[in-house]
């Protein structure tokens, strides 16, 4: 029994290796190159800034995420949307939850703008490395790009195909990765034992004093170092808190030996550009291009990760009524985490080819890089000190304060980067932030233009109707957002229209603020030949409609669902509607026959 609890283990862990620390993992790529093309490598400021590095890491990462952030949860699930619905319970309703609401769909506008991001640097970096390679030197930069954007293409092309059958290896790779970058790291400190000293905070301290406004600057390319930190927490969920937390270990000990031997590598060659890859030539030129298609084949594992990550939190968004509906396939018969959203991965991929062709180099790249993620830790943070005032872990109020405060000197440092093209993540995060704000108020707008019938006037009516006995042989559905609430399309339908079955169903799928979990209960005689099915599914649950029908003995002839046709001056609205035409009817969201589907029109003025 040990053994196999061992087993687990190792899997749970191998497994968070490939899926979570993708994007943190690669960092070492071209953090320090960032950081050392702004400052001076002198022994001091080498010291310095590993001190520096070393801490952010321990903070934001260590501090933020694996402790604070992940002992708050709902069923094992976690990311800012959860956070939002742990204050929903924790909280009354009035302009501090209002605030909430904004702060996580901020959170989540910001987390998908560095979904961009992330694949774009990330591949880029890596290319550049072929410049290392003799006889490339002079490698023209549109090449690399066009290689990089290649790589990019094919990534989002198998996408649809799902990374359930590859994922296994993943971890794997990730492992001989981690690996590589310990053992390069040791080597160079064995040269230099000197940049252990690092380690003592009193080296950052003392750098940030010295230096100063630059040395406040400079954190925001320090702040690199600590990018898809976030995924700790954000993929909880898929792996289990366990195993995350046990590979973080490996990871922080893999990446801190690797910044020291950069900073080694870097006070005896302080001439150096690509130190990652300079480091790894001057340790064993032989084996550098096996450790170019390592780097490749982990910056892909990364880029992967973080597109299976906005699936993921735009599906969150989707079932908890936040943003549109999306067609979404899914591709894995086991893993929930598996899903494939077509609109968003073409839309991303051309955000990725735009901001690669856009910043041309990593460099370039990285120092616009940082606005996002800091902004998404600084509203994590927030978030929590929220919720632990609340609770029983009150005395976790002053770890958060300090985090969330470190967080916001990190945000305010990465201001200086919008000149500097800072100001893309925030252009690309703005387009789901005004989504996710009209859709949100259009659907409230659009339900209370709707004036829709309560039941009992309803039932008066209706059964009048009926008892006529010119009801069509089957059984009808319809859909409605509440039992207790008729929409008009079922009032044009029955009432105008003389569609009435002898068996009728209403149907209600209301989406709980818990992540998994699903009831259904079957309301027989709401009034004569009408029954309601009321389907309650936590947020990330997969709901399989016609197998919860045939299990609840309905056996439709034809569904009925409403479309609403809006007409409004209020350029608002009006792009509300755009939007709703373009997205699929919920009805198609859960997959049902199209043969037996009947949309019905109903005009509303807003």
């Amino acid at each position: 029994m040990k053994l196999e609890n061992t087993d687990s283990c190792w899997k749970g862990i191998t497994k968070s290796l490939g899926l979570v620390f993708g994007d943190i993992g690669t960092s070492p790529i071209y953090t320090l190159t960032v950081v050392f093309a702004l400052t001076r490598p002198t022994p001091d400021n080498v010291l310095g800034i590993l001190s520096l590095v070393v801490w952010t890491l321990t903070i934001l990462v260590s501090v933020e995420y694996s402790w604070l952030a992940m002992s708050l949860g709902r069923k094992g699930e976690g990311g800012t949307i959860v956070l939002k619905e742990i204050l929903t319970r924790l909280m009354k309703p009035g302009r501090q939850m209002a605030f909430v609401g904004f702060l996580s769909f901020l959170g989540v506008s910001l987390l998908l703008g560095d979904g961009v991001i992330t694949p774009a640097i990330s591949i880029l970096s890596a290319v550049e490395g072929m410049h290392l390679i003799p006889g490339m030197g002079s490698l023209h930069q549109g090449t690399v790009i066009a290689i990089a954007a290649l790589i990019a293409v094919l990534l989002f092309v198998f996408q649809s195909k799902g990374t359930d059958r590859v994922a296994a290896t993943f971890g794997p790779i990730m492992i001989l990765w981690f690996l590589t970058l310990s053992l390069s790291g040791i080597v160079s400190i064995a040269g230099h034992p000197g940049v252990l000293k690092a380690i003592s905070p009193h080296y950052a301290i003392s750098f940030m004093l010295e230096n100063g406004l630059s040395g406040f600057f400079i954190l925001s390319e320090i702040i690199l170092c600590a990018t898809g930190g976030e995924a700790l927490y954000a993929d909880m969920g898929h792996l289990g808190r366990q195993p995350i937390r046990r590979a973080w270990y490996f990871v922080f000990v893999a990446l801190v030996l690797n910044y020291l031997g950069q900073g080694a590598f870097i006070v005896t060659h302080p001439e150096a550009k690509s130190i990652l890859f300079s480091m790894v030539k001057w340790q064993a030129p032989y084996l550098y291009v096996p450790f170019l298609l390592l780097t490749i084949a982990a910056t892909i594992i990364a880029s992967q990760a973080m597109i299976s990550g906005v699936f993921s939190i735009v599906y969150q968004g989707i079932t908890t009524r936040i943003m549109p509906l999306l067609r979404v396939k899914y591709t894995s018969t086991h893993l929930k985490s598996q899903i494939y959203i077509g609109s968003v991965n073409w839309l991303m991929m051309i955000a990725v080819l735009f901001i690669m062709v856009l910043f041309r180099k990593s460099d370039n790249l990285a120092a616009a890089y940082g606005l996002a993620v800091t902004g998404t830790m600084s509203i994590t943070g927030i978030m929590m000190i929220m919720i632990f005032s609340r609770t029983t872990k009150r005395w976790k109020v002053p770890f958060a304060v300090l985090v969330t405060a470190a967080d916001i000197i990190f945000l305010l440092a990465c201001l200086n980067k919008l000149h500097l093209g800072g100001y893309w993540s925030l252009v690309i995060a703005s387009i789901p932030l005004l989504t996710i704000l009209i859709w949100t108020k259009g659907q409230r707008a659009l339900y209370r233009a709707l004036r829709p019938l309560d039941l009992e006037t309803f039932l008066l009516s209706y059964a009048q109707i009926y008892e006529t006995g010119n009801n069509i042989p089957g059984t009808g559905i319809f859909f409605t957002k509440e039992i207790a609430v008729v929409p008009p399309y079922i009032v044009h339908c029955i009432f105008r229209s003389s569609i009435i079955y002898e068996r009728n169903v209403f149907i209600s799928i209301v989406r709980i603020d818990e992540p998994f979990g699903m009831k259904t209960k079957l309301i027989r005689d709401i009034g004569p030949g009408l029954d309601g099915l009321e389907v309650r599914a936590g947020y990330l649950e997969i709901v399989e409609l016609e197998k919860l029908l045939r299990k609840a003995g309905i056996e439709e002839k034809v569904i009925f669902y409403g479309v609403e046709d809006i007409s409004s001056r209020n350029p608002f609205w009006k792009i509300f509607s755009t939007i709703k035409k373009q997205t699929p009817n919920f009805v198609q969201f859960y997959n049902l026959p199209s043969s037996k589907l009947q949309g019905v029109v109903t005009r509303v003025e807003m």
